[in-house]
């Protein structure tokens, strides 16, 4: 299967949703959490604030995980007792496929090692102690992350197209991990430009877990030091089962397959420094809104607006070149559905990223039409902006063959993010909406799929108050 075939096969249209019969099977629903039992598990510091100088190396690491991917809240499912946890990293569905490893060197008081992140406690697997490599050429970085997607978990509720929702969900979990490690004072470098196989062996990973991004990170609020040089020891662990069953879904195999196989080589490798999208925030106040992310329930509809300068600026920080071996290049643009903004008169609106200007394609309100185009979830049309991310995949796949089919949706994910933490430092809420009519979209929009084709639609407005969640 091709990245074409698989992109067109998961499709939504009104007809294929009429004909479907898929009801969630609430038994088999898989766990939230992956574990490796058998491991030591070595503490992280409870409730640590970014800004504060860490004493040591776990102090760091759990200033880093804390505001990158551990839980931030929970929600009680309405009319029951059953509470389910929120992380910092937004997923799909909360379904959440993305597993943070990652390998140290050199920390102070810190063992060398591989590690898996346990959010659930806020503790680190050590599936190995000693010295181990990386599966990239020669990596030096001092901690380096291996980001896996565990399809099944998304597959249990959205089938072939969950695929598409594990890639937005790695570009979440990337930008969430690379904007909290900027306001450590940290560069990070992603590479999407490995060998699968072998870094699935050397980083001793589950059959179930797919690894797809490489983040390294350096910096000087690193804490170096080190111990003394230890034998290197495997302790493996056992990974925990999801569910009863694990249902395998022939397309979602076949596409991750296909992306396997990079027809071309050699990426451009990206600039290496790392923008905070909340722009002018202290590191203290960014670890609180990185905290407070919520995917919005709703918005309120009202008259409230958003200043035409907000929206330009965070369209702004949202765009800005990802620091990535696939960096080189951008492949996604932003069409925008403004119903309330200030200075702007409603209708749809294309991003000139290269000018910093909106230009706009049609005029009228636009908010039964974003509601419709996203299986009629009211959020697209109540919401201040709504939008349509739209991916040139051709040339993607052209400059890296079919492995280009993942840079996509990791960058369209990786400005998920970015809108994330943008609307919530200036007051607003955001939400990632993943379904929507694709053929409708670029009717609408009057995009031929040749010039870019739907891969993720999001809003931006304030947010009504979520009354299941608990901090």
């Amino acid at each position: 299967m091709t990245w074409h075939e698989y992109h067109e096969a998961t499709r939504h249209s009104v007809e294929a949703l009429k004909r479907s019969r898929h009801f969630l099977d609430s038994a088999n629903m898989p766990e939230p959490f992956r574990h490796y039992e058998g491991t030591p598990l070595l503490d992280l510091p409870a409730d640590p604030v970014l800004g504060e100088v860490p004493a040591d190396g776990a102090a760091w690491l759990s200033q880093l995980l804390f505001h990158a991917a551990a839980v931030s809240a929970s929600k009680v499912a309405p009319g029951s007792r059953d509470r389910y946890a929120l992380r910092v990293n937004p997923s799909s569905g909360n379904l959440h496929p993305t597993e943070f490893h990652f390998r140290t060197r050199g920390l102070q008081d810190w063992p060398d090692g591989l590690y898996h992140y346990r959010p659930s406690s806020h503790m680190a697997e050590q599936r190995g102690r000693g010295d181990f490599g990386t599966g990239l050429a020669e990596s030096s970085a001092p901690v380096v992350f291996v980001l896996t997607s565990i399809a099944w978990r998304e597959a249990w509720k959205y089938r072939e197209r969950a695929y598409r929702y594990c890639l937005h969900d790695i570009g979440h979990a990337w930008q969430s991990l690379a904007i909290a490690a900027g306001a450590m004072r940290c560069e990070s470098f992603a590479s999407g430009e490995f060998d699968d196989d072998s870094v699935a062996v050397t980083w001793r990973l589950h059959e179930d877990e797919w690894p797809m991004l490489v983040v390294e990170l350096r910096g000087e609020s690193i804490l170096l030091g080190g111990q003394p040089e230890q034998e290197t020891v495997c302790f493996g662990g056992a990974a925990n089962s999801l569910s009863k069953e694990t249902v395998k879904y022939r397309a979602i195999s076949e596409i991750h397959e296909a992306t396997k196989t990079r027809l071309a080589r050699g990426g451009l490798r990206g600039k290496g420094e790392v923008a905070l999208t909340a722009a002018g925030l202290s590191a203290a106040a960014f670890g609180g809104v990185a905290r407070k992310r919520r995917s919005a329930l709703d918005f309120r509809g009202g008259e409230e607006r958003i200043s035409q300068a907000q929206l330009l600026e965070l369209l702004a920080e949202a765009v800005r070149p990802v620091a990535a071996d696939f960096g080189g290049e951008q492949f996604v643009g932003l069409y925008l559905y403004v119903h309330r903004a200030e200075g702007l008169e409603a209708g749809v609106y294309r991003y000139r990223a290269e000018r910093g200007e909106l230009e706009q394609v049609a005029s009228g309100d636009q908010r039964v039409a974003a509601a419709g185009l996203s299986l009629g979830q009211d959020l697209a049309g109540n919401a201040c902006v709504a939008f349509s991310m739209l991916a040139d995949l051709e040339r993607a796949t052209r400059r890296y063959g079919d492995r280009g089919y993942r840079y996509v949706f990791f960058e369209a994910g990786a400005i998920g993010q970015r809108l994330y933490l943008g609307a919530e430092s200036r007051g607003l809420g955001a939400t990632g909406i993943g379904a929507f009519y694709d053929e409708r979209v670029q009717e609408y929009l009057g995009v031929e799929p040749a010039e870019g084709r739907v891969i993720y639609h999001f809003a931006v407005g304030y947010p009504v108050a979520d009354p299941r969640v608990e901090a």
